[in-house]
């Protein structure tokens, strides 16, 4: 990663895990930037107007499920890594988001510590990301 602190964009509608997860990342690393939204309609407007360095989405969101907003930040030419961090695990929903062009699956909160160092790693750049 540059000198310059990482942007995530966080969207879950549930406002607790929102400020869970901002308190995990603030605790992890205090420099970087998050943006945490509540609606895929919010994140859509950020990715089109901004760049940011990860992106974390939950599976179920309110009004667009998670993989639908994946797939359409994907179509806006984003390269760079996403993880769906959702409380749903089954593993059906693992295929699905990786089709829909996600990077890693976590489920919440029992992956605390995988998710924070799952963050560090993606950010490092060291590995792929699919387009």
């Amino acid at each position: 990663m540059s000198d310059h602190s990482a942007r995530i964009l966080c969207v879950d509608d549930n406002r607790d895990s929102l400020e869970m997860i901002k308190a995990l990342l603030s605790y992890e690393d205090e420099s970087y930037d998050v943006t945490a939204v509540e609606t895929a309609a919010e994140a859509l407007q950020l990715v089109a107007k901004n760049r940011f360095d990860l992106y974390v989405l939950d599976l179920w969101l309110a009004s667009m499920d998670g993989m639908e907003l994946c797939r359409r930040i994907r179509a806006m030419k984003v390269t760079e890594p996403i993880i769906f961090f959702s409380a749903m695990g089954r593993p059906a929903d693992m295929d699905y988001v990786f089709a829909a062009g996600a990077n890693e699956y976590l489920t919440k909160p029992n992956d605390l510590g995988i998710f924070a160092a799952t963050v560090k790693r993606l950010l490092s750049g060291s590995e792929s990301v699919p387009v």
